[in-house]
């Protein structure tokens, strides 16, 4: 029996979020330059996006630029915001051809017009596809989108627009970038790290983590399958106890 005949495609998450770690670190390894790992990590993500969508999973998060990102080298995140360009209007057919809808989370507006613009065009095209959404985290940081949420919100009370009596955990949700995304049920990191890097930090109160000894580059499908199995082996309670899950 292969890995994919192992999965319950009854028990899919929903919502798989991923930290695309070790571009770099794969790249040193090999003796190459820092780029090349990022330009191999591309060919993971299309091997990861199409593998999702084949079985299943609705939306598919990934960690591909951070806020604090924007500290590396120049010649880097320009190497980078070039590579995101060249990688949406070549991959544009991979989305077409899988009905993949992109969509995107971060601040944006700190991204070169171009990148913008390449983004902007992608998901203009992707629109109505619906077997799987792909989120782009770019410029993107947790705690810049909760703050950026309580921002808003309190214009709204300073406005009447919304009671402060009646603000509770689904009332915020809504100010969040991923307002109209479900919570991720299922965290991959990559590269033996163990950190969730200011990622999603609300949204991940309850999700299942999975940390894989893999670069970027070298996580594949097979990967993938093995992060989904390890998910269906777990017991999600949310506080409760093993008996109330199971009805006993």
């Amino acid at each position: 029996m292969n890995l994919k005949e192992k999965i319950d495609i009854e028990r899919l998450p929903n919502h798989v979020a991923i930290i695309m770690d070790g571009n770099g670190r794969w790249a040193k390894a090999k003796g190459k330059e820092r780029f090349c790992g990022h330009q191999e990590g591309v060919e993971s993500v299309r091997v990861i996006a199409e593998t999702a969508a084949e079985l299943g999973v609705k939306y598919l998060t990934l960690y591909a630029f951070s806020k604090e990102n924007w500290n590396r080298p120049t010649d880097e995140v320009n190497a980078l915001m070039n590579l995101l360009v060249m990688t949406l209007e070549s991959e544009l057919e991979t989305f077409k051809k899988n009905s993949i809808k992109l969509d995107v989370i971060g601040d944006i507006e700190n991204l070169p017009l171009e990148s913008r613009t390449a983004l902007s065009n992608v998901m203009d095209a992707t629109k109505t596809f619906h077997r799987m959404t792909m989120v782009l985290a770019l410029s993107y940081s947790a705690r810049w989108e909760i703050i950026n949420a309580i921002r808003k919100l309190t214009i709204d009370v300073k406005d009447q627009k919304l009671n402060p009596e009646l603000i509770n955990e689904e009332s915020f949700t809504k100010y969040l970038t991923t307002c109209n995304i479900p919570d991720p049920e299922l965290l991959i990191r990559t590269s033996g790290e163990y950190r969730i890097s200011n990622f999603l930090l609300w949204q991940l109160a309850y999700t299942e983590l999975y940390f894989s000894q893999k670069y970027w580059p070298e996580f594949r499908r097979d990967e993938f399958y093995e992060a989904i199995i390890d998910f269906q082996g777990r017991e999600r309670r949310f506080g409760k106890t093993s008996e109330q899950i199971k009805g006993k």
